[in-house]
């Protein structure tokens, strides 16, 4: 008999994606280094590649690199446009457009300094690979079995949410679908001449997308509560309100160290109990049912793990030597990689390992199959609500 210790093919939890993603973004935001933001960047695709599976919202993952490279080069484009010529090293120089005197301050074309062209660089590579982190939670995660986890007090803006975040994902599947169609059909127009033959299907498969949601989601009840007095219901809404501000004033004072410590992990833990107890009693006026929950398992903390020991050892590089995660421009100095932060990103890649392998529908390790979609609900919320007895 033969044993293996390749983990079986299963559904990783969403949630343990998005903590793995947003801690990844943690350290994406906590350096300005070309070189250690490129390995954000390839661990994230390659994670990506070894434990996506063929679902429509893991097809997305190309549009958000994308959007990363347009980030990049709008960047670099304003420090052109709106004056990049603070530096010692001047590349070229564009004619300058004279402004008016309410206009002091700015400044159109004129010299171009490489310091300010790196500058722009550097912060759009940060901003793209923190926006690229969210797209591999995206490539990953289940946003239908995400909605399964989310507490009552959340379900309807989860719901909204998950919509929005398919709505990518599905136009790009039926942009493919179309265009494969096409080419069975020997169309033979390409270009903007095709645009027309495509956006047609695709608005019309959007169209039906919508009616089978709203269908689906009338069909399991979506929308009806169970009944609740206006003072609750007020003192859930103050709560889940003021505990999220908190959260988001916490999480600035960690990532800024600039800030008092009061607003760092002190109003982050507070902002979590003020928003659980809200979130608690905000779930007695919704009862839902869960078809096979999903659980937490090894597999998930391993992935949870690595993405908080990535950003652990990021923000210790940050008190130990930062110069290593801010690289100089003035003056201009290459960017260099320390051992610690290069470390930190590799343990982001474990995940790759780690985490079970996706189910496939032909048998293989990279998508999911088709009763475990059939299980998360192809259109409409996987959870059914129901309307407490009185």
């Amino acid at each position: 008999m033969r044993f293996s210790l390749r983990p079986l093919p299963r559904t990783v939890h969403p949630g343990a994606w998005w903590l793995w993603a947003l801690a990844m973004a943690s350290c994406a935001s906590r350096t300005t280094n070309p070189l250690l933001l490129i390995m954000i960047l390839a661990v994230c695709g390659y994670v990506v590649v070894r434990r996506r599976s063929d679902a429509p919202w893991a097809l997305a993952f190309r549009m958000y690199l994308l959007l990363g490279a347009f980030i990049v080069t709008m960047r670099v484009a304003f420090r052109v446009v709106f004056g990049g010529g603070q530096g010692s090293i001047v590349l070229f120089t564009l004619p300058q457009i004279p402004l008016p005197e309410w206009a002091a301050g700015i400044r159109l074309f004129g010299p171009v300094a490489a310091e300010q062209l790196l500058g722009g660089a550097y912060d759009g590579l940060r901003l793209a690979t923190m926006l690229v982190c969210v797209g591999a939670a995206n490539a990953l995660a289940n946003p239908k079995r995400m909605l399964k986890a989310l507490p009552g007090a959340l379900y309807e803006i989860g719901t909204a949410v998950v919509v929005a975040l398919s709505v990518a994902p599905q136009l790009v599947e039926s942009v493919q679908r179309v265009r494969r169609a096409r080419r069975l059909r020997a169309g033979g127009q390409k270009g903007a001449r095709a645009l027309r033959g495509i956006l047609i299907p695709v608005l019309e498969d959007a169209v039906n997308r919508s009616l089978a949601l709203a269908a689906a989601m009338a069909s399991h009840g979506y929308g009806r509560t169970g009944r609740i007095s206006p003072r609750t219901r007020l003192l859930t809404g103050f709560l889940v309100l003021t505990g999220l501000l908190g959260v988001c004033a916490g999480l600035y004072g960690v990532m800024d160290a600039s800030t008092p410590r009061y607003m760092g992990a002190p109003m982050l833990l507070a902002g979590l109990a003020v928003a659980t107890t809200g979130f608690l009693i905000g779930g007695r006026r919704l009862r839902r049912t869960r078809y096979r929950p999903d659980r937490w398992r090894p597999g998930e903390a391993a992935v949870v793990l690595s993405g908080l020991s990535a950003a652990t050892l990021l923000y210790l590089t940050t008190k130990v030597d930062a110069a290593d995660l801010y690289p100089s421009l003035t003056p201009l100095t290459w960017p260099e990689i320390g051992a610690l932060p290069a470390l930190g990103i590799l343990l982001g890649a474990l995940p790759a390992w780690l985490a079970p392998p996706p189910v496939l529908e032909q048998g293989a390790y990279d998508g999911e199959s088709a009763s475990s979609r059939t299980g998360a609900g192809e259109h409409g919320p996987t959870a059914m609500t129901k309307e407490p007895a009185a």
